[in-house]
């Protein structure tokens, strides 16, 4: 999840000085209503890692918002008086009435955090204070409290830049526990992606925020926060806010726009790789440890970005038993009478066996999303339903590997036009990849979501240009090997 976000954004200080009125105005009279219907109360947690700018956005909410009706509660190690009382006795104690807000910095979840960075709790401790948590957190919910936890994410070169002025500065260090330092960077990273997939309920959902860009981040911070502040004085609900893929009509980079796609690989080159790792690949697959493992591989992309060209060249070197290519397609009436993940579970490979995908249970967050065929809730719920899913298969021993192919809108257009022209791959193009089209930006704004909040250590993203498809081809069978390996 954590990878594929770190991102750069492009909102320079111009654009931002004019969108910051409308941001302003959104953001205030979205309080002025809240503290006038007085219907909720509003919880604002603002986490990540050092150096990612929290304060200074929370520095502008409160010049944007009322602050008369804005309180800002940090907390660090608990003090005498909170160490006599159960852990969470002093976030009850400081919970704003209805119709006021609280900004929380050290929130419950930071001794949590920094225990585990640390090794004071074991996996089975960490599991059992995030489901406390999650059972607080509905607690609230139900009692009228609209929970918005921010996580700032920056690359590690970023943090280290942005630590290095800090320290020249000599600016002040605020109480947020050193768990986030620079040196804690891979761990903060991976227990923030547990916290997230664990805890991020419609009730209390997570927004994961980049913030290389501070007029992005900041955009972004307060167009979501007021966001979900009308949402839920208009249905009583905030599951179906997101973070902005677009602020203030300025669309942010996602994972698929940051793929080069000028990588090439000439025939001569391209056959001599594909040989070299499908040999290899054939000699993985006959070790006696695979086995022990299953494989299931996953082929998402643009339409016509070569998912079956890309396949083909995998199951070439496997022995026909052992796999089984698996094309996804709309849901039949037998599958949607069943559970979402239904029509996936059964078709899962047994240890020793390869499943490839075709399409998967991503089009939930993909063509059902875009074209409306899921709800809000659906497909922002199946983010975590899939990231659970993924995990199950695992912690069982299976290795997962997900492939997004990535080509441009021309290249799509060039390569629709040939196939209706060739007489055998016509059927390859249908009046859907027509229509679907039209909806580019739509498709691409989906898949950065899905990649950001699906890309996971145990089961990555891996973005490949297919602008070539030598180079696509190459780069698939490459990155299996290497998985295997590592597992085998």
């Amino acid at each position: 999840m954590f990878e594929s976000a770190r991102l750069p954004q492009n909102m320079d200080k111009k654009t931002f000085k004019e969108l910051e009125p409308q941001l302003r105005e959104d953001l205030l009279s979205a309080q002025l209503e809240v503290i006038e219907k007085q219907q909720f109360s509003t919880l604002i947690l603002v986490d990540g890692l050092d150096g990612a700018g929290k304060g200074e956005s929370v520095a502008r909410l409160y010049g944007w918002m009322d602050a008369r009706h804005l309180v800002c509660n940090a907390y660090g190690e608990p003090m005498d008086e909170a160490r006599l009382r159960p852990p969470l006795w002093r976030y009850w104690r400081d919970l704003p009435p209805k119709g006021e807000t609280a900004i929380v910095f050290g929130s419950w979840y930071q001794s949590v955090l920094r225990d585990w960075i640390y090794k004071k709790i074991d996996e089975d401790a960490f599991d059992k204070a995030l489901a406390r948590i999650r059972r607080f957190e509905e607690m609230l919910a139900n009692e009228d409290v609209l929970i918005l936890k921010f996580w700032f994410i920056l690359p590690k070169d970023v943090q280290k830049e942005r630590l290095k002025q800090i320290e020249k500065k000599n600016a002040a260090r605020h109480v947020l526990a050193d768990w986030a330092a620079l040196k804690h960077h891979k761990k903060a990273s991976e227990a923030g992606e547990k916290i997230i997939l664990e805890t991020s309920k419609g009730y209390a959902p997570w927004f994961v925020i980049p913030s290389q860009d501070p007029e992005y981040r900041d955009a972004a911070l307060a167009q979501t926060v007021a966001g979900a502040m009308k949402l839920k004085l208009e249905d009583g609900e905030a599951s179906s806010i997101a973070a902005p893929p677009v602020v203030g009509g300025i669309q942010r980079e996602t994972a698929v726009d940051a793929i080069d796609l000028t990588a090439k690989l000439d025939k001569a080159d391209y056959e001599a790789q594909r040989d070299k790792y499908q040999q290899i690949l054939s000699d993985l697959s006959d070790r006696k440890s695979m086995s022990k493992t299953g494989v299931v591989l996953v082929f998402q992309g643009n339409d016509a970005a070569g998912k079956g060209g890309a396949i083909r060249r995998v199951i070439r070197p496997l022995d026909p038993r052992i796999y089984k290519v698996h094309p996804i397609s709309a849901p039949t009436d037998e599958e949607k009478a069943r559970p979402y993940l239904w029509r996936f579970w059964r078709r899962l490979p047994a240890k020793g066996h390869f499943a490839i995908f075709d399409r998967s249970w991503y089009e939930r967050v993909l063509v059902e999303r875009v074209e409306g065929y899921a709800g809000h809730d659906d497909w922002l719920r199946a983010y975590n339903e899939i990231n659970e899913f993924e995990q199950e298969l695992t912690d069982f021993g299976f290795i997962v590997c997900k492939f997004w192919l990535a080509i441009s809108e021309q290249e799509q257009l060039r390569r629709f036009k040939a196939r209706e022209v060739t007489a055998y791959k016509q059927h390859k193009i249908t009046d859907d990849d027509w229509r679907n089209r039209l909806k580019w930006d739509q498709y691409a704004i989906a898949a950065g979501d899905m990649i950001d909040r699906t890309s996971t250590h145990y089961a990555p993203w891996t973005l490949v240009s297919s602008e070539n498809k030598h180079h696509a081809r190459v780069e698939v069978l490459k990155t299996i090997c290497e998985r295997l390996e590592e597992k085998l």
